[in-house]
């Protein structure tokens, strides 16, 4: 991790969050703390972290609804959620809503700062990205399916090479409108729609398990082999 990576710490507890602070601080990364969900919200915009680690129980708004809030804006900062309950239910929903990874109080800075390490390396780039037996590889540009190497416009490229950094992870028309095709003008929503059937005939053989997966009325998903349940079927949960 470079010196200066800049950290945001979330946390209602002064007592941790000054913690942390110094502790990170004495690593040499450029720290920030806030106390509550929607000054920490304030303070993403300011400071533009390069990872957050953010408690789950936050006044003002959780830190459930900090992260909710952040992703349904299309910012896929990664964060790393704190939380002194210990139940699989609050892990797998966390992380279902969007966080990058899990952390139980009590634990040891040593364990945070791994934790850290690990998401600063896959934001990097220049890694091999890996979706069921789908690759990506950052550095090259090249995109393998199985034994089959695919050969993708600039476009489906960086639509699929987005979409691979944040798996399982259902992103929106906007979201995906945002971060791949950025300012430009002129572009519509239904682009997003036309470049998927675009990346699906290359993707997907008659036979072969679908890899991005339509969650209707909410947008894309890049999950590997598992089904995706619809969210508006009745006895989805």
């Amino acid at each position: 991790m470079r010196p200066g990576t800049r950290i945001l710490v979330i946390e209602d507890d002064e007592y941790t969050a000054n913690l942390l602070k110094l502790q990170l601080e004495h690593r040499d990364f450029n720290v920030r703390s806030e106390h509550e969900g929607p000054s920490g919200l304030r303070a993403v915009g300011q400071f533009d972290p390069e990872v957050i680690v953010l408690d789950i129980m936050l006044p003002g708004l959780d830190g459930v609804g900090v992260l909710k809030e952040l992703r349904s804006r299309g910012n896929l900062v990664p964060i790393i959620m704190l939380t002194a309950r210990d139940t699989p239910l609050d892990k797998v929903y966390s992380l279902d809503t969007g966080a990058d990874d899990y952390l139980t109080k009590p634990f040891s800075m040593e364990e945070l700062l791994a934790r850290i390490r690990a998401l600063l390396r896959r934001a990097g780039g220049d890694e091999v990205l890996r979706v069921g037996d789908l690759e990506v590889n950052t550095a090259t540009r090249e995109v393998r399916r199985g034994q089959r190497q695919l050969n993708l416009t600039l476009r489906e490229y960086e639509l699929l090479e987005f979409m691979a950094r944040n798996p399982r992870r259902v992103l929106s028309r906007d979201v995906l409108l945002s971060r791949v095709w950025g300012q430009e003008s002129g572009v519509e929503t239904n682009v997003v729609d036309v470049y998927v059937a675009y990346l699906r005939k290359k993707l997907e053989r008659p036979g072969e398990p679908k890899l991005i997966q339509t969650v209707r009325g909410v947008g894309y998903a890049l999950r590997g082999e598992e089904r995706l349940a619809d969210p508006l079927a009745p006895d989805a949960l």
